[in-house]
């Protein structure tokens, strides 16, 4: 079994490893896992507009699949944390705008996903957290 390598993705998943004492991402062979990624900037500024924000997740994932040599095409599991736009459901916005990027970054290839809706996340105005799980070499 190969050793875990630990990543903290340049800018914000530096501060991260020095304030909170976690790494964005991990790889085991060609197994990669990331932390939750927000839509946050390397200042910890959050977009205004949530369509922004997702986007900017996104971003902040291929960033992190970076370092630790992968990409969005080798993704096969997302999970989705958002603070929905009302108790009914997560909210049309959240939930066409992570299509999109899925079908942006991914083509045809499409991973497994699970969306929670939570009452918050870990930074105040933050409003989608996503996490992935890829296999490096898998990807079309």
């Amino acid at each position: 079994m190969s050793e875990p390598e630990f990543f903290a993705t340049p800018g914000y998943g530096e501060t991260m490893l020095a304030t909170r004492h976690y790494h964005q991402a991990v790889r085991i062979g060609d197994r990669v896992e990331t932390s939750g990624q927000g839509g946050w900037d390397d200042d910890w500024k959050f977009p205004e507009v949530l369509e922004d924000e997702i986007v900017q997740a996104f971003e902040n994932v291929e960033r992190t699949l970076a370092e630790a040599g992968a990409t969005w095409r080798d993704v096969i599991a997302v999970n989705s944390y958002h603070v929905p736009e009302s108790t009914e459901e997560v909210g049309e916005t959240h939930t066409r705008v992570m299509v999109e990027q899925f079908r942006a970054r991914m083509g045809d290839r499409a991973p497994i996903w699970t969306e929670v809706g939570v009452p918050v996340l870990a930074a105040p105005k933050m409003r989608v957290e996503i996490r992935v799980t890829a296999v490096v070499g898998r990807g079309d």
